[in-house]
């Protein structure tokens, strides 16, 4: 499980805990607790008892009490989507995004949306911060405006030119009021749709529905942007076909005129002028294919792009991931200077416009949305998802423990009589080290698995 190599690179009292845990009685099942987490960067400690009973009777069929656990506690995953915070839970939140997306696009039966979802017209959309002054980038002629050929990994890309002049109010006032500019959004999308379709708004509704599921990306300058799965469907959702005046060229035609129309007026306040806040000029809106029909942008595609970005927040563009709320810890925190110019321009905002609570989205340049948000009818849910994995585990559970099985056996009813208590989070020194390890073990053995896998489907293609 542990490489001796690294151990050489650990600080002696880093090593010393790692050598105190591994060497402790109830090692083997501190390993499985926290491998039962993937390798969970900040497990929950819990302190408690359960136990199943037979309802009928009233005899207990199984106790459990953290007293015999390591430490006298169990742990379980923190559930944190942040990559930056736990790589194993970021992992599994990642993977359950691909699916939700996925299944809307595909269709999965599994997850309550059929396959004929497929043949309904869907696109992938980007939509864009304005500018808000002149940032160094790498543009198609290879040299910035400041004229240098920067590299992919340059520091200074999406730095401003000039911070002087850098609109450092309007871009996280931007932020903060993107969730509404994409709320508006969709209200003018369904708007623009009717009206193309020679259709009041009322008869639009009850003759289609207008699904969606989106993530939000900063780009480097710090701006956030949103990536969304746009699709026509029947009055009923997926289940329904869209009807036949719902076109893919409609819908393009939609979505950039709905863009268009948004504006978001934010009044003036102390030295801040009043703002009319807009989406960029950068709209981009393609079409989605699907499997097999040789477009660029397929549906597994579309479907990895919005789970990558899912468990990335502020801190990919400097920022920390954390809440910051004084001048002094910028400096403290070693931010750099673009971003600490935005976090600052978030402070001195607050008190200008307290109820848009600047100062507690400071670390986020301002931004206070959901990352990934989807319609209700769009597919599957991430609680549904997170549901099925829990079932499948109580099933695994009963089993092992020999308890009877609802599913087989109805007429025996259990009851589970639980009380656990917080008792704190994260790991010592050693164990944060060996739980990294264990996460590393854990998707090292689910790359081969699935590499093994398409090599399997490869070599069946070749032998039809």
């Amino acid at each position: 499980m542990t490489d001796t190599a690294t151990l050489a690179g650990l600080a002696p009292e880093t090593l010393a805990d790692v050598l105190r845990v591994a060497g402790d009685p109830g090692f083997d099942r501190w390993h499985e607790q926290i491998r039962r987490t993937g390798g969970c960067s900040d497990p929950i400690r819990l302190t408690g008892t359960a136990k199943t009973v037979d309802r009928a009777t009233g005899a207990v069929l199984h106790a459990y009490s953290t007293d015999h656990e390591p430490g006298g506690m169990l742990r379980i995953a923190c559930g944190n989507r942040r990559a930056s915070r736990c790589p194993a839970c970021a992992w599994t939140y990642a993977g359950d995004t691909y699916h939700l997306i996925r299944a809307g696009l595909t269709g999965d039966e599994a997850k309550g949306t059929p396959p004929t979802v497929r043949e309904h017209p869907r696109v992938f959309a980007t939509l864009t911060a304005p500018s808000f002054g002149p940032v160094h980038n790498r543009p198609r002629s290879g040299r910035c405006r400041c004229g240098t050929r920067h590299p992919e990994d340059a520091p200074a890309l999406g730095t401003a030119l000039d911070p002087a002049t850098y609109d450092y109010a309007g871009a996280v006032l931007w932020n903060n009021h993107a969730s509404e500019l994409w709320r508006y959004f969709t209200i003018y999308l369904r708007r623009e749709i009717a009206r193309r379709a020679g259709l009041t708004q009322a008869e639009a509704r009850e003759t289609s529905r207008l699904s969606f599921g989106k993530v939000a990306e900063y780009q480097k300058r710090g701006a956030v942007h949103f990536h969304a799965v746009i699709r026509f469907d029947g009055p009923d959702g997926p289940d329904s076909p869209p009807p036949h005046w719902a076109t893919l060229a409609l819908l393009t035609d939609a979505i950039q005129a709905a863009a268009a129309r948004v504006a978001l007026v934010v009044p003036a306040a102390g030295d801040q002028p009043a703002r009319t806040l807009r989406w960029g000029k950068q709209l981009d809106v393609q079409p989605i294919g699907a499997f097999g029909q040789g477009e660029d942008l397929t549906e597994a595609a579309v479907a990895s792009y919005v789970a990558k970005y899912a468990t990335k927040a502020a801190e990919t563009t400097g920022t920390a991931d954390r809440r910051i709320g004084s001048h002094d810890a910028i400096e403290l925190l070693g931010i750099p200077e673009h971003p600490a110019r935005l976090i600052a321009a978030c402070l001195d905002l607050h008190p200008l416009y307290p109820d848009r609570k600047l100062r507690d989205w400071a670390h986020m340049l301002g931004f206070r949305g959901h990352f990934s948000t989807k319609s209700r009818r769009y597919s599957t849910t991430l609680g549904a998802l997170r549901q099925v994995r829990a079932d499948y585990r109580a099933r695994q559970q009963r089993a092992h423990l020999g308890l009877p099985d609802p599913d087989d056996h109805p007429e025996a009813t259990t009851l589970t009589l639980a009380h656990w208590t917080y008792a704190g989070h994260g790991h010592t020194p050693g164990e944060s080290w060996l739980a990294a390890s264990i996460h590393r073990e854990i998707q090292y053995n689910r790359e081969t698995a699935r590499e093994a896998r398409a090599d399997l489907e490869n070599a069946e293609v070749w032998d039809d």
